[in-house]
This record gives C-alpha cells, sequence and structure tokens, in this order.
C-alpha cells in the first residue's frame, strides 16, 4: 500500500474535475436537492472555472494516489485566493475529499499534512478550513487533527443559504 501526492497542472484537469464532481457529489447528494446539486457542480467544477483556479499562483491542487489510483485531493489558498478575508498568516484548505472508497486509509491525514507542509513553507501561522455544519464525520476529523470552531459562514448550494463551521489551527 503506497501512498503519494503530486500535484496538480493544467494537463490534469479532466481528471480533476471527474475527481471533483465525484466526491462532491457522493458527500453530499443525500442532504442536498438534486437541482441545487446540479448547480453548483456546474458552477464550481466546470472546466474553464478549474483552468482559472488552476493558473491562479496563490492556490495549489494536489492529488493523492493509493497504490497509483488518484482516491482524493486537495486545494490550498493564501493571500487573495482565500475565500474569506483571514489575514496574511494563514492558509486555506479550500477542498479536501476522499473517494469513499478510499476513506479510513489515512489519505485525509496525508492531506492534510500536506497542507500544513505548504502554510509553514509560506510562513503562515494559521491553517483554516469552513466545514457544512452537518458533515460531522469532517467536523470529527478536523477536531481529531487539533482544529477548534472559530466562527461560521454562509455556503450557498444553489439557491439554499447553509451554515458552514470555520475551523482553525495555529502551527506555531
Amino acid at each position: 500500500m503506497t501512498v503519494k501526492l503530486t500535484k496538480c497542472n493544467q494537463e490534469d484537469l479532466q481528471r480533476l474535475q471527474a475527481i471533483s464532481i465525484e466526491t462532491f457529489n457522493d458527500t453530499f447528494k443525500d442532504q442536498n436537492s438534486t437541482e441545487n446539486m446540479t448547480t453548483y457542480i456546474q458552477k464550481a467544477f466546470n472546466l474553464k472555472q478549474l483552468e482559472k483556479e488552476l493558473a491562479n499562483h496563490s492556490s495549489q491542487f494536489f492529488f493523492v494516489l493509493y497504490n497509483n489510483e488518484v482516491s482524493g485531493y486537495l486545494k490550498v489558498n493564501i493571500n487573495d485566493a482565500q475565500s474569506e478575508e483571514m489575514g496574511e498568516e494563514t492558509l486555506e484548505i479550500e477542498r479536501i475529499y476522499i473517494k469513499n472508497k478510499f476513506q479510513k486509509h489515512g489519505l485525509g491525514k496525508s492531506l492534510l499534512n500536506k497542507a500544513i507542509e505548504i502554510a509553514m513553507e509560506h510562513h503562515k501561522n494559521k491553517v483554516w478550513l469552513g466545514v457544512w455544519e452537518k458533515n460531522e464525520n469532517a467536523t470529527a476529523f478536523y477536531v481529531k487533527m487539533g482544529f477548534v470552531q472559530t466562527d461560521a459562514h454562509s455556503f450557498y448550494m444553489g439557491d439554499e443559504e447553509q451554515t458552514d463551521f470555520i475551523m482553525m489551527k495555529t502551527l506555531l
């Protein structure tokens, strides 16, 4: 069982789109309407949007491979690429998703550690993320990894306003 992380580039666009849609759909389809899921996925994961995000120098994407199969991915943001203004000392984990069949293999922890490594390389002392208040498994994972809830913000799934917990981990 080997775990490997690889940085995504423009050549990975199709694979990134496929895993983004698959993991987002698997994570949230049972708690959201088909219409809201479709609207969100078409906006967030269309090829033009992902291409733009990949080209942003303040964002990075990574695939996690388990036995050479793309099993999940990570997106981190610094500076003005962050989805909320959190200050110069922070790095945002905007997306961290693992395919269902690869969960409980430590891959989320590998991606989280990569985000912390990047934060330290950029001299950031805090890592933050937003997690849907109803995603109890993810919230429990982040608490286990040393994150604490510091705030909340609105997240729109199609036309439905939802609440994401803002969770923060101090590195220094």
